[in-house]
């Protein structure tokens, strides 16, 4: 965790997003809402130092995926990797930008952060609706000592496309039998449980979590910070206890080797290691080899190599994690070239 230093910069991240979801501007991106607290420093930062502006609108992975294809933004962002044949087909290049955790935040009175834990088979219970009170045996069975409400649980989730949604539901459906038989993964699934609300964008989902009594949610964790939201701990798929930060977000990503992935498009859920967090994931992004605005696209690459070599202290302190530098090269020469910038 870090210190009140990080709140601060996490809060005018997101207050940056609530005013105007943009930012005054010379180049043009959309998507995923995951990433906007890192992406609103690193412009920020990349702005003071060039005075190059970044227009950044925090729409959802879906509407980042339909906004570059229509050819209305230089980039596009999305946490739900697109297939390699897919990217291929449409003339497009993909490279994970930031890596981050996505994090079950409650609203249950008496509950600190970090005071439950639970497995992944129980929260896919729980986001079924199979589990729907509280003080359900298999919760109390995992937090012996806690003195468990019997109240309803309502589930909040994403009411728009959502790659943190495709991260989420990716984990759920390697964990639960039912849950992939049933509900299955990606960016929008019909939600179960009986009691259950929509959010749009982690913005939405963290509002509905802190107005509803004895909910959850699941919001990418800089969002959890800044609203000081109650969070589950989780049994990870070594059997050991873990809780949100960027130290267990590193060692579940430490084992993917980048270089070997078609289109780089990967999920790391439910990652082996005894200190991984198993709801971590990428955001990526996407642009054309073809370019309608070059210059821009240009641009756009300067942007991002600025935010892999100076952007790293800023993107720790908001708890993500950056790509590493072996793999930020690999994109710079294997990736990056194939875009005609001239």
């Amino acid at each position: 965790m870090k210190a009140l230093l990080t709140k601060s910069l996490v809060a005018g991240a997101i207050t940056l997003s609530t005013v105007t979801t943009a930012f005054a501007a010379n180049i043009t991106g959309a998507g995923a809402t995951f990433p906007y607290p890192v992406y609103a420093k690193w412009a920020e930062a990349y702005k003071a130092k060039t005075k190059t502006g970044l227009n950044y609108q925090s729409i959802g992975s879906s509407g980042g995926i339909k906004q570059i294809k229509a050819k209305t933004v230089d980039f596009g962002a999305t946490d739900n990797p697109v297939k390699f044949e897919e990217l291929e087909k449409d003339g497009l290049v993909q490279f994970p930008a930031i890596i981050g955790g996505v994090v079950p935040v409650i609203n249950v009175e008496g509950i600190k952060p970090g005071q439950l834990k639970v497995t992944g088979d129980v929260l896919a219970q729980i986001f079924m609706g199979t589990i729907a009170k509280w003080n359900d045996a298999k919760i109390a069975a995992l937090n012996p000592g806690v003195k468990l409400p019997d109240t309803n649980i309502t589930v909040v989730h994403r009411a728009d496309g959502s790659g943190t949604t495709a991260i989420f539901t990716d984990y759920l459906a390697k964990v639960n039998a039912d849950w992939k038989k049933n509900v299955g993964a990606g960016a929008a699934v019909k939600w179960p449980a009986a009691s259950s609300i929509g959010g749009k964008g982690n913005e939405g989902v963290a509002a509905n979590v802190n107005r509803v009594k004895n909910s959850i949610g699941y919001v990418e964790y800089a969002y959890t910070k800044k609203n000081n939201m109650p969070y589950l701990n989780l049994i990870n798929q070594a059997g050991q206890t873990v809780q949100p930060d960027d130290t267990t977000f590193a060692a579940a990503a430490a084992g993917t080797d980048w270089a070997k992935i078609p289109g780089m498009g990967t999920f790391i859920t439910n990652a082996p290691g005894a200190n991984s967090w198993p709801i971590t994931g990428a955001s990526f992004i996407l642009m054309y080899k073809e370019p309608g605005n070059k210059a821009n696209a240009a641009e756009v690459l300067k942007f991002f190599d600025f935010a892999f070599k100076e952007g790293k202290k800023m993107a720790a302190d908001l708890d993500y994690v950056p790509m590493p530098d072996s793999t930020t090269e690999f994109i710079r020469k294997n990736v990056w070239t194939k875009i005609n910038t001239k």
